[in-house]
């Protein structure tokens, strides 16, 4: 039913990471194959695809459903359906960003203050030329290939480059100016095929459980019990999504509580709990939280 098409390059094995955990594995016959197979009867064909191709793509409708970075689909203008963002990225939990940098012994303090006939080079042009527009600004835009931090000073003004961290740009001597674009990796689809009533409804359940994967992550199920006493001030002491759950255990037992926490923190958690009375206390990790 549906035709989709995962990112390649530094956002695929995070993509193929998500799918894996979302019992939606992703089969190639070697790990360089465009082609794949996922074993879903909602999906007939997978390919692999640099994200820079995909926005433009799915708009064409060669491909029903897609992942990519909101910075190609803002780059390259592409008609799309935004099914919503997938809060992952290739190395942490941040956002990728779309920045302007220039040397750090620059005097320039914002985007405004650059000159006209400003040197600028990146790998997202129309982004960029949309940018300084709106600033009234006629820049001299370069495409860059790659390894774009290291253009600045030498040979041009100012990079815009992409980043979740600023590592790079600091470590090539740069410092960010302005943030153009803030990017999460998106799921989208093409007009044509989110119009369908039962591929939109196909695409809906295989987001569901990319979805219930990301908001597991970092998540715990804590399971414990107590007695009746007791249980005020255990029940005080949890976090919890909403309410935690509360049964009676057999007989005179006490209580059995259950919840679900961040895993951060859980080792002040705990013995907080103990210190109030918990017992039998059991840490699970979570594949999926569906809402």
């Amino acid at each position: 039913m549906l035709r989709l098409v995962l990112p390649k390059g530094s956002l695929e094995r995070a993509t193929l990471e998500l799918f894996e955990a979302a019992d939606l594995p992703v089969r190639r016959m070697s790990s360089v194959a465009y082609k794949a197979t996922i074993d879903d009867p909602r999906i007939d064909e997978v390919w692999v695809l640099r994200p820079q191709e995909i926005p433009r793509y799915v708009a064409q409708g060669k491909f029903d459903l897609g992942i990519t970075g909101r910075d190609w689909v803002q780059e390259t203008d592409s008609d799309v359906v935004s099914l919503g963002e997938l809060r992952y990225s290739k190395a942490t939990s941040n956002p990728f960003r779309i920045v302007l940098a220039v040397p750090a012994s620059s005097p320039w303090q914002s985007a405004a203050d650059l000159p006209q006939g400003v040197r600028v080079a990146t790998e997202y042009p129309d982004l960029t030329r949309r940018f300084f527009a709106t600033l009234g600004i006629e820049a001299d835009i370069e495409l860059s290939y790659g390894a774009t931090e290291a253009k600045a000073p030498e040979f041009v003004d100012v990079v815009v480059d992409g980043t979740e961290t600023g590592s790079a740009l600091r470590a090539a001597g740069l410092r960010i100016l302005d943030t153009m674009l803030t990017s999460y990796t998106e799921l989208i689809a093409h007009p044509a095929s989110h119009a369908d009533a039962e591929k939109r409804h196909a695409m809906g359940q295989i987001q569901t459980l990319l979805e219930g994967v990301l908001e597991a992550r970092g998540m715990v199920l804590l399971k414990l019990n107590c007695s009746e006493p007791d249980l005020p001030r255990v029940v005080d002491v949890l976090p919890s999504m909403k309410s935690p759950t509360v049964s009676k255990l057999f007989g005179d037992g006490g209580y059995a509580v259950e919840t679900v926490v961040a895993k951060a923190g859980i080792n002040v958690l705990i013995p907080a709990l103990k210190d109030v009375g918990a017992t039998d206390l059991l840490e699970l990790p979570l594949a999926k939280i569906v809402h």
